[in-house]
């Protein structure tokens, strides 16, 4: 079973469901539905140094729900799961229940 550890200061995701009905109740069909923009985070990369040799601390741990950019990161596939490396900097937000 392979697994990703991304690397720097990038952060593995998945993406949560994307709605299905539109707000005036119509089924929404594949083709016709937005990349959902909610995610979870699955893993953390190996961190950075800023400038002056200290290291940067992520403002996300796994398990995380989050807000990501709608177009950012890279699509890969393990283990026939769809999931999505990006840089931290496309996180937009943290959701809080």
């Amino acid at each position: 079973m392979a697994t990703i550890k991304p690397l720097g200061q990038r952060v593995l995701v998945k993406r949560l469901d994307a709605e299905t009905m539109s707000a005036g109740g119509i089924v929404l069909p594949d083709t016709a539905q937005e990349k959902p923009q909610e995610a979870e985070v699955v893993s953390l990369g190996t961190g950075g140094k800023d400038d002056n040799g200290n290291d940067i601390v992520f403002s996300v741990k796994a398990g995380d729900k989050v807000l990501i950019s709608k177009y950012g990161g890279t699509d890969v596939k393990v283990n026939g799961e769809d999931l999505l490396i990006i840089s931290e900097s496309d996180i937009l937000g943290v959701l809080v229940a």
